[in-house]
C-alpha cells in the first residue's frame, strides 16, 4: 500500500514538472472554439439573439485574450472594440463568399443551403474571423480557430494566408492553404487542392513559401501548387491532379496528360 502511495506521488510530481515546462491551456482551445461557433451563429443564425450573443462574446474575447497573453491581463490593449469595429466589413466579405458559392455551384438550391450545409463556406468564415485576431497580433487564437474549422470540415486554411473577395470552395475536403499563400478575388477551388511550400525548413519561417493565385483562377480537384515564387496568372484553369512548381502566365489552361487505359474484362478473359 505504501509503495502504491509513493508511486502515485511520484507520478503527480512528474506530471506537475512537465506542466511547468509546457504551459499549455486546454481552456484556451475550448473557449476559442466556443467563441468561433457563437460568432458564426450571431452573424447568420436567426434564432441567435445578436445582442445577447455580443455580450457573451465580449466576455469570451477577454477570457481568451488573457489566456493567450497573460502578461497583458487587465491592461487596456487588444480590446473588444478593436475587434467589433471590423465585424460589418467581415459580414460583408462573407456575404460575397456565400454568393460566389451559390452562383457557381449548380447543386446549390438556395443561399440558405450555402450558409447551413457547405463546409467550404464555414471554413472560409472561420478563416476570416481568425484573420481579425491575427491583425490584433493575438497569438495562438487564430490557429485554434482555423483548426476548429479544419476538424469539422477537413479544410485547412492558415490564418496568415491572404484571401481576396468572393472565394469559392466546393466540397473542400483535403484542401490545404499555407501561411504565406495569396489568393486574389473570384478564385474557385475544389477538394484536395494544396497551396504548399517546396521546402519545409524552420529557417524559412519569415520567407514567402506558398504560391500566389491571381484573380478569376479555377483550380480543380487534387492539384498541388507549390513554392513562394510560383504565380498563377489571371483567368487560368488548373486541371485536376496537376503538380506545379513554376509560374503560369495568365489566360492559360494547365492539364494533366497522364494516360488512362480502359481494358475490357471480357476481351481479357478470351485470351
Amino acid at each position: 500500500m505504501e509503495k502504491d502511495v509513493m508511486n502515485h506521488s511520484t507520478l503527480i510530481d512528474a506530471i506537475s514538472k512537465q506542466k511547468q515546462d509546457i504551459k499549455v491551456s486546454i481552456a484556451l482551445k475550448e473557449e476559442s472554439q466556443r467563441f468561433t461557433q457563437l460568432l458564426f451563429n450571431a452573424l447568420f443564425d436567426q434564432a441567435t439573439d445578436a445582442e445577447k450573443a455580443l455580450v457573451e462574446l465580449e466576455v469570451l474575447f477577454l477570457k481568451i485574450r488573457d489566456l493567450a497573453c497573460p502578461q497583458i491581463k487587465g491592461k487596456p490593449c487588444k480590446t473588444w472594440e478593436d475587434f467589433t469595429q471590423h465585424i460589418p466589413e467581415l459580414f460583408c466579405s462573407l456575404k460575397k463568399d456565400a454568393m460566389a458559392i451559390y452562383t457557381n455551384d449548380p447543386a446549390a438550391q438556395s443561399i440558405e443551403e450555402v450558409y447551413l450545409a457547405y463546409p467550404g463556406f464555414f471554413a472560409i468564415a472561420v478563416y476570416r474571423m481568425a484573420r481579425e485576431f491575427l491583425q490584433l497580433r493575438l497569438p495562438l487564437i487564430p490557429r485554434l480557430m482555423t483548426e476548429y474549422a479544419h476538424q469539422l470540415t477537413g479544410i485547412d486554411i492558415h490564418p496568415g494566408a491572404q484571401i481576396g473577395n468572393s472565394f469559392f470552395i466546393d466540397h473542400g475536403t483535403g484542401i490545404v492553404i499555407g501561411e504565406t499563400a495569396e489568393i486574389h478575388d473570384n478564385v474557385k477551388m475544389y477538394q484536395g487542392v494544396t497551396l504548399g511550400a517546396l521546402k519545409v525548413e524552420k529557417q524559412l519561417k519569415d520567407i514567402k513559401r506558398h504560391p500566389t493565385i491571381k484573380k478569376n483562377v479555377v483550380i480543380y480537384a487534387n492539384a498541388s501548387i507549390l513554392g513562394g515564387e510560383t504565380v498563377i496568372g489571371e483567368n487560368c484553369i488548373i486541371g485536376g491532379n496537376t503538380w506545379l512548381t513554376e509560374s503560369v502566365s495568365k489566360n492559360s489552361i494547365v492539364i494533366n496528360t497522364s494516360e488512362v487505359q480502359v481494358i475490357s474484362k471480357l476481351d481479357h478473359e478470351d485470351e
